[in-house]
C-alpha cells in the first residue's frame, strides 16, 4: 500500500517540483530561498492562479522586505489573501495567540487566521478566500513541537479538502539537516505540537516535510509543488546561508536559540523556567532553590559540544516573573558535535537528581512534547541519560529510513 502511494507521488509531485540548478554553487556559495527562485522564474508556477499565502514575519527577501509586500506590488502574481499562523502574519501576538481576521493596512489584502484551525473549518476559510493556490513560506527551526510545521500539515490537508493546489517555498533548516534525533511521537499523543510520528529533531526542511506529509500521513495526497533552494547543504548551519534571521516567534530571537530549542523546550513540561522572559530563552534554565550543583552535575555528564555555567536570572514574564532564580546557561562550543536532544535529557536527569523541588507539569505536558510516556517514566525511575536516549533508538532508526526517501538535498 505504501509503495503504491509513493509511486503515485513520484509520478505527480516530481513532475511539478522546480529542480535545483547548479548556478548558485559558485566560489562564494550563498543560499537562494524558494521565494527568490520563484520570483526569478517570473512566478511561473502561479501563472493564471488566484493566490493565497500562509506566512509570517520570516517570509522576507534578502533585503528584509516582506514577500507579501513584494508580491502584492508585482503584476506577475495575483495575490488575493494572506493566512496567518500562531503569532500572526505581521507577528503581533505572543505564544498561544494570533491576530484574528482583519485587512492588512499595508496592502489592503484580507488576512485570515489559521491558528488552531484544521480540517473542514480551515478548508472553508480557503474556499471563502476565493484562491486557487495556497502558498506556504515560513522559517522553521527544526523541532517537532514548533507549531509552524503542523500549520503546514493542517493547511495541506485543508487545501486537499477544498480542492486547492499547494506550493511550498523552501527555507533552510537553521540547525542543519544532517540527521534526525530524539524520540518519535506515538499517535495517541498527537496534538498541535506533534500531529504525526516524526522525531523530536527532524533534520528536514519544510519542503521535505511537505513531501513526507503527502507521502506518509495525509488522508490523500494534495496537488503539491515544492520550490527548492539552491546553495544549501545539509551540513549548513544558518549563518552559512548568508540570509537575514527574522525571529519566527517572540522567544526565538537568534539561530543560537534554535540550536538548543529541540532539547531544552522539554523544560516547558516541568516547573522550571525555560528562560522565557530573558534575553536567552531556552539557553537559560532554572528555578528558585537551584544552585551551582546543577551545572556541576551537568558538566560531569561530558555531553559533546557543550559546557554548562552556573547562572542566575530574573524572568520579566512567564514562570518566576520578577523573581531571581538559579540554574544553568548552556554554552555550545562545538556545534557539529552538539546533540540538543541528548543535552535536554541530560539536563532533566540532573535537575531531578540535585533539586528536591523538581516536578513535571500537572497536565503531563512533557508527554506531549516527547510524544510518549517513556521519557517521563524512565527519568522518574532513576534512569541515566544514556538509558533514556537508548530507549527510543529503534523507533528513531525506522523513522530515519522513511525520512531518507523524501530528502531533496544531499
Amino acid at each position: 500500500m505504501r509503495l503504491s502511494r509513493r509511486a503515485l507521488l513520484a509520478a505527480t509531485t516530481a513532475a511539478v517540483t522546480i529542480p535545483a540548478t547548479t548556478a548558485a554553487h559558485s566560489a562564494e556559495r550563498r543560499t537562494q530561498t524558494g521565494f527568490e527562485r520563484l520570483r526569478a522564474d517570473g512566478y511561473a508556477p502561479l501563472d493564471g492562479q488566484r493566490v493565497g499565502i500562509v506566512t509570517n514575519p520570516t517570509g522576507v527577501t534578502r533585503d528584509v522586505r516582506h514577500i507579501v509586500d513584494v508580491m502584492h506590488a508585482d503584476d506577475r502574481v495575483n495575490l488575493r489573501a494572506v493566512f496567518g499562523p500562531e503569532h500572526g502574519f505581521r507577528g503581533t501576538a505572543q505564544a498561544g495567540g494570533s491576530e484574528g481576521r482583519y485587512d492588512d493596512p499595508a496592502t489592503g489584502l484580507p488576512v485570515y487566521d489559521t491558528y488552531l484551525k484544521s480540517g473542514q473549518p480551515l478548508a472553508d476559510i480557503f474556499t471563502a478566500s476565493g484562491v486557487d493556490t495556497v502558498v506556504f513560506d515560513i522559517q522553521d527551526v527544526g523541532a517537532r513541537f514548533y507549531t509552524y510545521i503542523w500549520t503546514l500539515y493542517d493547511c495541506m490537508e485543508a487545501a486537499r479538502l477544498a480542492g486547492k493546489r499547494f506550493v511550498v517555498l523552501d527555507r533552510p533548516n537553521p540547525v542543519t539537516g544532517r540527521s534526525a534525533q530524539g524520540p518519535v511521537l506515538h499517535k495517541e499523543f498527537a496534538t498541535f505540537v506533534g500531529r504525526e510520528p516524526i522525531s523530536q529533531a527532524h533534520g528536514m526542511t519544510v519542503a521535505e516535510l511537505a513531501l513526507l506529509f503527502n507521502g506518509e500521513f495525509l488522508t490523500a495526497p494534495v496537488p503539491l509543488e515544492t520550490v527548492r533552494m539552491t546553495g544549501w547543504r545539509r551540513s549548513d548551519f544558518y549563518d552559512a546561508s548568508g540570509l537575514p534571521w527574522v525571529p519566527p516567534s517572540p522567544n526565538m530571537p537568534t539561530p543560537d536559540t534554535a540550536l538548543v530549542y529541540s532539547g531544552t523546550c522539554l523544560f516547558e513540561g516541568t516547573n522550571l523556567s525555560e528562560g522565557r522572559g530573558t534575553t536567552r530563552p531556552f539557553e537559560l534554565l532554572g528555578a528558585e532553590g537551584i544552585d551551582g550543583r546543577w551545572a556541576a552535575a551537568a558538566n560531569e555528564l561530558r555531553l559533546p559540544g557543550v559546557h554548562f555555567r552556573e547562572a542566575y536570572f530574573a524572568p520579566t514574564f512567564s514562570k518566576f516573573q520578577g523573581k531571581t532564580v538559579g540554574g544553568v546557561q548552556i554554552h555550545v562550543h562545538d556545534r557539529a558535535a552538539y546533540d540538543p536532544v541528548r543535552t535536554g535529557i541530560g539536563l532533566l536527569v540532573t535537575a531531578k537528581q540535585v533539586w528536591s523541588g523538581f516536578a513535571w507539569r500537572s497536565d503531563n505536558w512533557i508527554d506531549k512534547l516527547t510524544g510518549n510516556t517513556r521519557v517521563r517514566t524512565l527519568i522518574d525511575a532513576g534512569a541515566s541519560t544514556d538509558e533514556v536516549v537508548g530507549d527510543w533508538q529503534r523507533e528513531l532508526s525506522a523513522f530515519r529510513r522513511t525520512r531518507r526517501e523524501y530528502l531533496l538535498y544531499k
